[in-house]
């Protein structure tokens, strides 16, 4: 008779912590907006979809290391895939899921992501660095765009060295903002 897997029979605390985790990881996989075959292409077939989904129903346990693995092809920090522990102060409210629909905001900053490479030197370590630490700090992974509060702007104006009136001009000037997307026209306030 073969033992079972470590990732297969679980005791049930084992299987609630399961369960917990197979939630964020759909949830980081929704705001990704993959399917679990685009999740197992992205993966180069190294996560078969059947076997994502099982992890996601807590069915299946995931180990450290293809934990670790999961995180690189989902491009978020490690962490983010693993439940809060109930007295972590960020486990106050819920993650975000980008799946849900949400009001339209008007007149937002929008910063493209993918356009961060473009802008070398320090100021753009600074500002990926700043950039990443919101998308943690808000659990916002879609890797596409990142919507921008006034007080953001007021410490991007710093990274950018200019005044936090002028924070949405140069951010324009750089092709950071996305396209389409409404700006504030008066940031300070």
């Amino acid at each position: 008779m073969t033992p079972p897997s470590a990732e297969t029979e679980l005791d049930p605390e084992a299987t609630e912590y399961a369960r917990l985790v197979g939630e964020r990881l759909r949830a980081i996989r929704r705001q990704k907006r993959l399917s679990l075959q685009e999740a197992e292409e992205l993966s180069g077939q190294e996560f078969k979809a059947s076997v994502l989904g099982a992890y996601e129903r807590g069915e299946r346990a995931i180990s450290v290391p293809r934990l670790h693995r999961l995180a690189t092809v989902y491009q978020v920090p490690v962490d983010q895939l693993l439940p809060r522990d109930p007295g972590d102060p960020r486990s106050d409210g819920p993650y975000l899921d980008l799946t849900a629909p949400t009001a339209p905001a008007p007149r937002k900053i929008v910063i493209d992501l993918g356009r961060l490479d473009d802008i070398g030197g320090p100021t753009g370590e600074m500002l990926r660095r700043y950039l990443a630490m919101i998308q943690v700090q808000r659990q916002d992974f879609n890797g596409r765009v990142l919507t921008i509060r006034r007080d953001d702007l007021r410490a991007i104006a710093c990274i950018l060295d200019t005044p936090p009136d002028h924070a949405t001009e140069r951010l324009e000037q750089l092709g950071m903002l996305f396209q389409g997307t409404p700006v504030l026209t008066n940031p300070a306030r």
